[in-house]
């Protein structure tokens, strides 16, 4: 979607963030974009955006972005949003148990708790679905809404999203199913997310 006001500021952060882990690749899908965020993508540093013409919907870029990343030969594929919802500085974290063959998906996990902007409300819905996909799943993860994290090229290999909203529920209940190591680390957002349009 529309990006451009932080597109650019997310991808300096990404690489300030992950100098020490080698060869890293900023890749952006972009959704159907309608203002400059492919521009502002490249002028911070893109090394790829690949873009869909029209917006198809979260889950539809995640796995564009999937099948891209491993085009490019990706062994471990870092997934985060263009807003700067999330601290580049949590990749490290995210994926070293990955490096470690310890896990094969790392989730990160926000302190639903301690986020001011968060209702009563919104922070009970968030611990009773994250309760109810830890069942469905067989994991241990703490938030399974977040769109902050880490897999494997393996693990990407074998997901698959049905539907064009969300991926996070889905890809966490089949890594689960399929007995993949799922774990979590915990990350804590930049800033208040505003409305979507």
């Amino acid at each position: 979607m529309n990006e451009e006001a932080t597109i650019a500021g997310t991808i300096t952060g990404i690489r300030e963030a992950t100098r020490e882990l080698g060869d890293v690749i900023v890749l952006v899908v972009d959704d159907g974009s309608t203002d400059r965020s492919v521009a502002e993508a490249f002028a911070g540093g893109a090394d790829h955006v690949v873009r869909h013409r029209i917006n198809r919907g979260l889950a539809r870029a995640y796995m564009t972005g999937l099948a891209v990343a491993m085009n490019l030969g990706a062994d471990v594929i870092v997934n985060t949003d263009a807003d700067n919802q999330y601290k580049a500085t949590g990749i490290p974290a995210l994926v070293q148990p990955i490096l470690d063959g310890k896990a094969d998906m790392v989730v990160g996990a926000r302190p639903i708790e301690d986020i001011e902007h968060f209702s009563p409300l919104k922070k009970r819905l968030q611990r009773f679905g994250s309760r109810m996909v830890r069942l469905l799943s067989h994991t241990e993860v703490t938030d399974a809404t977040s769109g902050f994290r880490a897999i494997s090229r393996e693990t990407a290999l074998r997901l698959n999203t049905l539907s064009e909203y969300t991926y996070t529920l889905e890809t966490l209940i089949q890594a689960g199913r399929s007995g993949l190591r799922v774990a979590w680390s915990i990350s804590t957002p930049t800033r208040r997310r505003g409305s979507r349009p």
